[in-house]
């Protein structure tokens, strides 16, 4: 055999172990060099769930969805059935399952209700956030709820019952009368603007005031709070009251029921302050 080969043979050997080494320590170093591991959990944005309420459906949070998404952040708005506590918040609960990572859960009106419960035992979700909503208490209703700080509604005086397939005794779906949604629900918005959400509007059961709350997620899980001082549907001094039992960081805007819709920029910011807290 030639010398030569002999001598090249281990100098490829070691030409090749050593070009493995040095990818290795290539790829390596800038990890080790910067101190941050590869997949920080901490740095992870959460994902913002928007649930609505009664007399609403998730295209009431559109604004502030497009807000969000700019910022970079993964937004969902799933619909809420509207038949009772109890099931709307199994619902909910099942949806939260199917979403990774931390978890920043929105409520509107009805929807603080259900979110209240749904968050309740989950340890992705970092931060409850209310939009002129309820934050019920355990055994509490939200009819109950309504009159916490000794305000009033006149809601209950302008609904238009209609019944619905499966729908135990004495249960019907409530849909609020167009004649009376503006000035009950969306007093800050254009007329135009009201009337089309009175016509999309999602009627919730009755079933929905009078089932008790269960365990509520605010007694473990940091809270804030929008109170709309203008409401007309939840009493402002109902959602005070709800805000300060939860311990809520709390703000006061000027608005209507329809917070999410007539000051998108409020409700985006306060989000914002919980998905950064």
């Amino acid at each position: 055999m030639n010398p030569r080969t002999r001598r090249t043979a281990p100098r490829s050997g070691r030409a090749a172990v050593l070009g493995a080494l040095l990818l290795l320590g290539l790829t390596a170093v800038p990890a080790a060099a910067s101190g941050t591991p590869a997949h920080d959990p901490a740095r992870v944005r959460p994902t913002i769930v928007l649930e609505h309420g009664a007399f609403a459906d998730a295209s009431g949070w559109n604004t502030v969805i497009q807000s969000l998404q700019k910022r970079g952040y993964t937004v969902l708005a799933p619909a809420n059935p509207l038949r009772g506590l109890t099931g709307d918040t199994a619902y909910l609960t099942s949806f939260l399952a199917t979403v990774s990572g931390p978890v920043v859960l929105v409520g509107h009106s009805y929807g603080g209700a259900v979110i209240t419960g749904a968050a309740t035992g989950n340890p992705a979700v970092k931060a409850l956030v209310y939009i002129a909503a309820y934050a019920p208490a355990e055994g509490e209703s939200v009819a109950q709820a309504t009159e916490l700080g000794g305000g009033t509604s006149e809601l209950l005086q302008h609904v238009i019952a209609r019944p619905f397939p499966g729908a135990a005794p004495g249960d019907a779906d409530a849909y609020l009368d167009p004649a009376y949604f503006r000035q009950l629900f969306a007093q800050d918005l254009p007329a135009a603007q009201a009337a089309q959400l009175a016509a999309a509007q999602r009627p919730a059961a009755f079933a929905t005031l009078l089932e008790p709350a269960a365990v509520p997620a605010w007694r473990t899980i940091p809270s804030w709070y929008l109170v709309a001082r203008n409401d007309r549907t939840i009493p402002p001094q109902a959602e005070r009251a709800m805000a300060a039992r939860a311990h809520a960081r709390t703000v006061e805007i000027d608005s209507s029921h329809a917070a999410m819709i007539s000051h998108p920029r409020a409700v985006t910011d306060l989000v914002l302050d919980a998905a950064d807290g």
